[in-house]
């Protein structure tokens, strides 16, 4: 677009650009780069009646005009809340009113977006309008409600039913129903997410528009989306206490309401940490039973607030009297889920708390205990004809929580392979870093007049090289190896860090051999300094040997209990049907690990650890 002509529509001046048509006439194709706007969609923008009335005046046909987001000029008078624009577009061309742009977004809809109440109640003279956005995803009402523009809402709800009854009286009833049917419509719309407004306005925390499409129609309250929440957990994940209580008001039927992860409105407060929402609801309403309702995982909300750390939440959840020793999907309790991770900070407040409320391990509680039932809903009941089930033996108790403690020390063991890992990347990187700068910065200094090393040709400097060089690729290769390998089963992560582990300790013996054989390349000549540097390397390496025998005698124990376990497993190999009944209980008594098959895990049991 032609400078002077973009400078005339930005001023407006009217005189001018008749002046510049005179002389070319050709200014109706003239767009600006980019975008396609036209010279009426930049008026549209800026809000020149005068010059718009002007270009329509001499090309009528520029009102249909479209840039490249296939937006007309009406959009942008829209856009930008120009009423007297809009009155003037509509009026040369009714029909401009419905087009949309390439998102399918009306003139309507971009009016909502940013909030020009004007323009919208001008708009909705065509109430057509709305019935074609029934067609789209996502609808005027879902922005509106969305940016918290309550004004518009209490326009765009009631506008079907002041156009249905303009054309009552004009007999017209198939219209009235149908208006009347799309103003219902309108509210139930859903989004991509299947979110209606009443979703986006509680989970924006806008209580006026979420009280207005309430009014509409209650039964707003109970829609789901794709993870099948409603309009009220929405309300509990952001905390909004008002409107949860608006809501709540009208029915207690959504706070009854699960989502298709089995959670309810107490479990979505809970992991959100919105410790007083929790409050609101158990003491103000009357959804105490909802307290040990688990999800479908098994987690009641004490799990959830365990796991999380929340030291305020658990402790206030404790003085409900909630279930302490309730079992999830995994077979932990509540006291487990701490006890993964007790060096937080947060897991030191939790667990004398837990512990002083009677909560215990999964492999404390005893057998056919009525903490290990699941708890019925009220609307379950258990027909009578229902075969009993019966009762366990000593043994087969004996193996379920023998099942549920080997699974958690397996979580465990998982959790300290993935940290050896990422503590050898980090190593690996530390030794890499510091090589490198000693390659570009080697002992001795450079010659000024050809940048070689001065002391290049000494044999502890050619020894420096090499021991530095091996240890910087050495350390590239774990960090390549590890970075591109992701193991997901345990005994393909221990092959792969035995691997790089005894990669790594000879990367780090090259970098020790180069640090002595850089400080020997450095160090002035002289009986004394011999003998310095000769005690320094005896107390290094004597360091270094004490560290190496202890972990060989450690490594050397752990050898011989995996042996051990195996010669008990192999004498234990009889199937359990030839076991006696006293037997059976000794077993179940002795709590023996025979029938296990981790060598490694349970041979380390009893010291908590293993070498790789």
């Amino acid at each position: 677009m032609d400078r002077r002509v973009f400078a005339t529509i930005l001023r407006g001046d009217v005189l001018s650009f008749l002046a510049l048509v005179r002389e070319d006439g050709g200014i109706i194709n003239q767009t600006v780069p980019g975008s396609s706007n036209t010279i009426l969609h930049l008026t549209a923008r800026f809000g020149h009646v005068g010059l718009a009335a002007e270009i329509l005046k001499l090309w009528p046909e520029m009102v249909a005009a479209e840039n490249e987001r296939m937006e007309t000029p009406l959009h942008e008078a829209c856009r930008e809340g120009r009423l007297d624009i809009v009155r003037l577009l509509v009026e040369t061309d009714p029909w401009v009113v419905y087009k949309v742009n390439r998102d399918d977004e009306s003139v309507l809809f971009v009016a909502c977006e940013r909030g020009k109440l004007d323009v919208v109640k001008q708009l909705l003279n065509y109430p057509w309008l709305l019935m074609l956005e029934m067609d789209g995803v996502t609808t005027s009402l879902h922005v509106a409600a969305f940016a918290g523009h309550t004004e518009i809402v209490k326009e765009l709800v009631p506008a079907h039913r002041k156009f249905a009854w303009k054309k009552d009286l004009d007999g017209q009833d198939k219209i009235v129903k149908e208006l009347i049917a799309a103003r219902q419509e309108f509210a139930w719309k859903k989004d991509l997410d299947e979110h209606t407004p009443l979703h986006l306005s509680c989970s924006k925390g806008h209580f006026e528009i979420t009280r207005e499409l309430l009014k509409l129609d209650p039964d707003l309250s109970c829609l789901q989306d794709k993870e099948g929440r409603t309009p009220l957990h929405w309300a509990a994940i952001k905390g909004r206490i008002n409107i949860i209580d608006e809501m709540l008001s009208l029915s207690l039927e959504p706070a009854e309401m699960v989502t298709k992860h089995g959670e309810t409105i107490l479990h979505l407060g809970v992991k959100n940490n919105q410790y007083e929402l929790v409050r609101y609801l158990t003491e103000r309403l009357d959804i105490t039973r909802l307290v040990n309702k688990p999800d479908n995982d098994g987690n009641t909300i004490l799990h959830l607030a365990t796991s999380g750390k929340l030291t305020t939440m658990v402790t206030y959840l404790l003085k409900l009297g909630i279930n302490v020793n309730a079992i999830n999907s995994k077979g932990y309790t509540a006291l487990d889920v701490v006890e993964t991770d007790a060096s937080n900070s947060g897991a030191l407040v939790i667990l004398p708390a837990l512990q002083e409320a009677g909560a215990k391990r999964c492999d404390q509680l005893p057998p056919f205990s009525q903490e290990l039932l699941p708890i019925p809903d009220d609307n379950t009941c258990i027909p009578s004809s229902w075969p009993k089930r019966a009762p366990e033996s000593p043994y087969q108790h004996h193996r379920k929580r023998q099942r549920l403690r080997r699974e958690k020390q397996i979580d465990l063991q998982t959790e300290g392979l993935r940290n050896a890992r990422k503590t050898i990347i980090v190593v690996a990187v530390l030794i890499a870093t510091v090589t490198f700068a000693a390659g570009i910065n080697p002992p001795g200094g450079f010659s000024q007049y050809n940048g070689k090393s001065l002391v290049g040709k000494k044999t502890s400097f050619k020894v420096f090289m090499v021991c530095n060089i091996v240890a910087l690729f050495l350390s590239l290769g774990i960090v390549i190896f590890l970075v591109s390998i992701i193991p997901f089963r345990r005994k393909t992560m221990m092959k792969l860090l035995m691997v790089t582990h005894k990669v790594m300790w000879l990367s780090i013996s090259f970098l020790t051999a180069a640090y002595i054989a850089a400080i020997w390349t450095i160090m002035p000549r002289g009986r004394g300094m011999v003998w310095v540097l000769a005690a320094v390397v005896a107390v290094g390496g004597g360091c270094t040997l004490a560290i190496f025998i202890g972990l060989g005698m450690l490594l050397a124990r752990h050898w011989l209990r995996k042996l051990e376990w195996r010669r008990k497993k192999g004498k234990n190999e009889s199937p359990h049907s030839s076991i006696s009944r006293v037997e059976e209980m000794q077993m179940a008594k002795r709590g023996s690990h025979e029938s296990t098959s981790n060598s490694d895990l349970d041979s380390s049991d009893k010291g908590g650890y293993h070498l790789y």
